[in-house]
């Protein structure tokens, strides 16, 4: 029983990387189609959307079988908790990758566009998930603090975008739409920065043992 188990929980492993790795790949085309107006990536990403979701699933009905058949205690049960919690967190993280592409997408023919500059903050979110992927791989806690200490400053970035596009409001009250569709890339970066960090507390959980995420 115990090898029959540990071999099951390498696949799990295995398979929620390779769910990480997709992520990560999605969220750095998302970007990607933005700086270069790349249309036909930005479309892609989104009808790929739906192989994240079902790789999503899969992972977590392989969790759940090994609960139901083989009743894993401490490590191994906190692993399995763990990694149903960072799957949730992956899938999330790639549906604000679709959002982005869509928000692309939405103000690209648009000839009076506002074009604001997200390289900081989604170069923040995404060193912070491939830090948080390592800090699983390697079961590095401290890795895994600092990516949680990281998100102050995307949280700050985003604040500072919504202060910028406020004033863009103010300036040109007949593009408010366009504007808010502009601020809501922001803001699924500032999301996809939350996600990460719970990623990374599910890690500090998993090998400590303490819930962490209100403190």
């Amino acid at each position: 029983m115990p090898g029959h188990l540990q071999r099951e929980i390498e696949k799990i492993k295995t398979n929620i990387l390779s769910l990480g790795a997709m992520v990560e790949d999605r969220f750095q085309k998302a970007i990607y189609s933005i700086k270069t107006g790349d249309l036909e990536l930005a479309q892609k990403i989104i009808d790929t959307d739906v192989e994240i979701d079902a790789y999503e699933i899969e992972v977590e009905e392989e969790c759940l079988k090994i609960l139901a058949l083989y009743q894993p205690v401490a490590t191994d049960l906190r692993f399995l908790v763990a990694v149903i919690k960072i799957n949730n967190d992956l899938e999330r993280i790639a549906d604000y990758a679709s959002n982005i592409a869509k928000r692309f997408k939405t103000s690209f023919n648009d000839p009076k566009k506002f074009k604001y500059d997200y390289t900081a903050m989604a170069n923040q979110a995404a060193k912070m998930l491939r830090m948080s992927l390592d800090a699983l791989v390697h079961m590095d806690v401290d890795m895994a603090y600092k990516v949680r200490d990281m998100d102050n400053d995307v949280n700050t970035m985003r604040n500072d975008a919504y202060g910028s596009m406020k004033k863009d409001i103010q300036s040109h009250p007949g593009m408010v739409g366009e504007i808010i569709n502009m601020y809501l890339i922001s803001r699924h970066l500032e999301r996809i920065g939350d996600h990460t960090t719970n990623i990374a507390e599910e890690v500090i959980y998993l090998i400590e043992g303490d819930i962490i995420r209100h403190s």
